[in-house]
């Protein structure tokens, strides 16, 4: 069976899109995000610990991505059996880590939870990202379509697990990230529901060996992309990683913690679509640079925030969310484009994909958070840190992540002449032209 073209997408589709996205959400950046102070705060864990704690399962990733890429192929034809499993395992694990008390000692109760999380958060990301290269094949602007749905709702679904437990601390919940926990367990529940779908059209049959599929993955066009992924999440991870130290330690203005993450994820959603759009128009590569630039130049001078900076914060949260947007709208698109012009199988080549970007996160936090503690900053002391730790702080914040961000515009130059526009994007723009 050959692959989908675009006109065969259903319409109805797109709706179940953004729904699966929201639900990947939760166990994306939002997980990150509160981890270093959940686990401080309520485990009691110093930030050298958790970064152990995530080095190890990023560790396990090595051997297990690939596997679960290689059993979405091989079981291609049962999709919706593997969505729905891996939709029970993240709802384990959500309630393993945020409403169920430890059974085990601290840190070995959140290392078996977050094993749990991220092993079905692989598996539903590896499915449902190569799920678009069999709805979309090779044509170019039709998984920019597909990009700019599945990223809105991802982006929706980050604004709400990023807030959440922010609004009930707010709300002076006694538990409020064991409700956080109950909140996504329900949303689960509901995406199990709605989007049973969106597996049944264009499975193919099961692949050939694995040990061929991966020869054909390594192409020079994969392996460039791939690195590009690498390079350009290193500064999000970091920065995500960092977010709520930053605003409670530098800005001094933690009870804004939650409204800022909101103008985030809001700049972001809105900006998904208009990027989507941009790429279909100027091209996936222009696009990109647009937003890779405008990263840097709407983050950068976070750094030199005093404390207080309420107005200039926000406008720094706008400019970065809809910085992110590009990202998660084209790179995803124009390897998926790669996959389905050279038709690769897709679950092996996006369990590459998603490893790359989650050990991005992880190398932010295995050696953003251990440094952190080395210079001095500790987020669980009631004593106000020393200059020197917020400088640290404030440095590996927003500095050094506009520095990853200038390396990833250079690989971008870098890339082959086409590589990210795609031929049959280049095509299709000749021929309006004419």
């Amino acid at each position: 069976m050959t692959r989908a073209s675009s006109a065969g997408i259903p319409s109805g589709l797109y709706p179940r899109v953004g729904i699966f996205s929201a639900i990947l959400a939760s166990a994306g950046l939002p997980l990150y995000i509160h981890l270093p102070s959940f686990a401080a705060r309520d485990y009691g864990m110093d930030l050298a610990t958790l970064g152990a704690v995530l080095i190890t399962i990023r560790l396990m990733d090595l051997v297990q991505d690939p596997a679960l890429g290689w059993m979405v192929d091989r079981f291609a034809h049962r999709r919706l059996a593997l969505a729905n499993l891996g939709l029970g395992g993240l709802a384990l694990g959500f309630a393993l880590l945020f409403v169920l008390p430890p059974l085990l000692a601290p840190v070995w109760w959140m290392l078996l939870a977050l094993v749990v999380v991220f092993t079905s958060y692989s598996l539903l990301q590896i499915l449902f990202y190569g799920q678009s290269v069999l709805l979309a094949g090779a044509a170019g602007d039709q998984h920019l379509r597909l990009a700019g749905w599945r990223e809105a709702g991802l982006l929706a679904g980050v604004l709400i697990a990023a807030s959440a437990p922010q609004l009930l601390i707010a709300a002076q919940r006694v538990a409020p990230y064991r409700d956080f926990g109950l909140l996504l367990i329900a949303l689960i529940a509901a995406c199990a529901l709605l989007t049973p779908m969106l597996w049944r059209p264009r499975a193919r049959p099961a692949s050939s060996g694995s040990q061929i599929a991966w020869r054909r993955l390594m192409q020079p066009a994969v392996l460039w992309l791939l690195a590009l992924g690498l390079l350009n999440a290193l500064p999000v991870a970091l920065s995500s990683t960092l977010f709520v130290f930053f605003v409670e330690d530098q800005l001094q203005i933690p009870q804004l913690t939650g409204l800022f993450l909101i103008l985030f994820f809001v700049a972001a959603g809105v900006a998904a679509p208009l990027w989507s759009r941009a790429a279909r128009h100027w091209g996936p590569r222009n696009a990109l640079l647009a937003g890779m630039i405008l990263a840097i130049v709407g983050f950068g001078w976070a750094a030199n925030l005093p404390a207080g900076s309420t107005a200039a914060f926000a406008v720094v949260c706008l400019a970065s969310g809809a910085a992110l947007a590009a990202d998660m709208v084209i790179l995803p698109a124009a390897f998926a484009t790669v996959l389905g012009r050279m038709d690769l199988p897709e679950g092996l080549g996006f369990s590459l994909w998603t490893f790359a970007a989650k050990l991005a996160l992880t190398l932010a936090a295995a050696v953003a958070l251990p440094a952190l503690a080395w210079v001095g900053y500790d987020p669980t002391s009631t004593q106000t840190p020393q200059p020197a730790a917020l400088n640290a702080l404030a440095l590996a914040y927003a500095l050094i992540p506009c520095l990853l961000k200038l390396l990833a515009i250079a690989w971008l130059f870098a890339l082959p002449k086409g590589l990210i526009d795609g031929r049959k994007s280049a095509e299709n723009r000749s021929q309006k032209r004419v």
